[in-house]
């Protein structure tokens, strides 16, 4: 790997965000790239293999970047230093914690204590930054070959675009992603092996809690007596649904996402499965257009916490201002033929944490003039459910998937 570093000078006329930094006098730029939507920090100092964990943290606490010209492996210890000091509980406050009783705190302030704590955490290991040359290698000591890492995650090559600074921190989720990618996620219900398994991609929800994929294989679908049966996928994500709706014999599914990513993953994914020829992918905000009708099931799985994301990647899990799931709400009568069934698929968890009531819900899904029709529920197996160290473990504990059935009340 070519440790050369990144020529200064003039950039590329590009509508994407510069660094800048000086380095032997120079002043030097490079296109910015955050997966977090992140603005390029404004101070940024150089940082080696002689820069001490200490420093980097009081540096980076600061908020100011340290742009990384030592050994990469260097780099990634340095990550993890600064992780333990930022999850380090002082003495001080140890002490004072072993003499008194925890403080009762509501779940709902527990969430945002929680998310508060995540934010302030991903800011300061967003600090550790990295140089790219233009093909995506990194021009740093024993540096892994992360091109098609970065390629899945930010397109393909462009070489007029130039050099790149990233952080170390996205670099690594892009290369568990790509991990992830390469071996994919079994889901037992789509059949058997090797012809079961999703590829999800950097940014696309991955399936690896099954249970909703689950209750859509096992809920009845409707006698409408439309033929050919016709479904639609709101939010398709890795193309998960759409695929298991093919599967139970649906001719026609229309799958709709507004995330490329998504879009594109799900395209992939659906070949790859072999049911391509029955779903239809289009970019859309919700439901299809009014040229392909009305469907006989809908199915939705919104992200599942009404709160605003702190970064674009987190489209997936916060719903602020539950847009998607009332967009899908209110719209879902129009779109069905007579007789048919929207499908939610929606944990319970934002209800445990305060942010959402089971009366909210039922509200709205009658405001919508919908009727619900039945619910499937399945208790989900995931790690953190068992973890009592999680500052949310009551609320997973208690966690719920449902699929609600809902028709057009008459």
């Amino acid at each position: 790997m070519s440790t050369t570093l990144p020529s200064v000078g003039t950039l590329p006329v590009t509508n994407t965000p510069t660094i800048h930094w000086t380095e032997s006098g120079q002043e030097c730029a490079a296109l910015w790239r955050s997966e977090r939507g992140a603005a390029p920090p404004k101070k940024v100092v150089l940082a080696d293999d002689t820069m001490t964990a200490d420093d980097a943290y009081r540096l980076a606490c600061a908020g100011t970047a340290l742009l990384w010209r030592g050994d990469f492996h260097n780099a990634r210890q340095l990550l993890q230093a600064l992780a333990r000091r930022i999850d380090k509980t002082p003495e001080r406050k140890k002490r004072k914690a072993a003499g008194a009783p925890a403080p009762e705190v509501s779940p709902v302030d527990a969430f945002n204590q929680h998310r508060q704590a995540q934010s302030q955490r991903a800011r300061i290991l967003a600090t550790v930054l990295l140089p790219f040359n233009a093909d995506y290698s990194i021009p740093l000591r024993r540096a892994p070959d992360a091109r098609e890492a970065c390629a899945e995650a930010w397109g393909p090559v462009v070489e007029t675009d130039g050099n790149s600074v990233a952080s170390l921190r996205d670099l690594l989720g892009m290369v568990s992603a790509h991990e992830w990618h390469k071996k994919g996620v079994e889901i037992s219900v789509l059949g058997n092996a090797p012809n079961n398994r999703i590829y999800p991609s950097y940014g696309v929800f991955s399936p690896v809690r099954g249970e909703y994929v689950d209750l859509v294989a096992k809920v009845p679908l409707p006698k409408t007596g439309q033929l050919p049966l016709v479904a639609f996928d709101i939010g398709v994500g890795s193309g998960v649904l759409s695929a298991m709706l093919a599967r139970r014999g649906i001719a026609h599914v229309i799958a709709t996402d507004q995330d490329p990513r998504a879009l594109a993953c799900a395209n992939a994914n659906l070949q790859q499965l072999g049911v391509a020829a029955r779903v239809k992918v289009l970019q859309a905000d919700l439901f299809p257009p009014e040229a392909f009708g009305r469907a006989s099931v809908i199915v939705c799985n919104p992200p599942w916490l009404p709160a605003r994301p702190s970064a674009p990647i987190e489209h997936a899990v916060y719903d602020e201002g539950s847009r998607m799931l009332l967009g899908f709400l209110n719209g879902l009568a129009a779109h069905l033929v007579p007789g048919g069934e929207g499908w939610l698929i929606l944990s319970d968890f934002a209800e445990h944490l305060g942010l959402r009531t089971r009366t909210e819900l039922l509200a709205a899904i009658e405001a919508a003039g919908l009727t619900v029709l039945g619910r499937l529920d399945a208790k989900p197996q995931h790690p953190k459910a068992m973890d009592a160290s999680d500052p949310l473990h009551a609320a997973r504990a208690a966690e719920v998937t449902s699929l609600w059935r809902l028709g057009i009340r008459t």
